[in-house]
């Protein structure tokens, strides 16, 4: 990965991770705003929203410590490269998900490892 890669990549995952932060500021804001409906049927809806708001934030959140992995491993200079094989990680992927820590091969065979152990 040439530096043109490397500031590229600092950028993005940089400017993620604030997107990020800053929605899950706006829902604990949301939160706090105490509603009061008469119907339980309102209620249950809303408590319903408010339930997959908190597990799509938690999804955040865990995405926000992948991201800061990544950020960690690109200053070390070990971004891009495949934490099984030792291999780079191709460009096209690390944009695709650029969080990714294995290349497509290496990827590929857990995947299949793992369809493997459910049987």
């Amino acid at each position: 990965m040439d530096a043109k890669d490397t500031i590229y990549f600092r950028k993005m995952l940089s400017e993620r991770i604030e997107e990020l932060r800053a929605e899950a500021g706006k829902t604990v804001g949301t939160m706090d705003e105490e509603e009061n409906f008469p119907d339980p049927t309102d209620r249950a809806s809303m408590e319903s929203n408010r339930n997959s708001m908190l597990r799509m934030r938690d999804r955040e959140r865990k995405l926000i410590f992948k991201i800061q992995e990544s950020l960690e491993r690109l200053e070390a200079g070990a971004y891009g490269v495949c934490e099984e094989c030792g291999e780079e990680i191709g460009i096209a992927r690390l944009k695709a998900r650029p969080v990714t820590t294995l290349c497509i091969q290496c990827k590929s065979d857990q995947e299949v490892e793992e369809r493997k152990a459910k049987r």
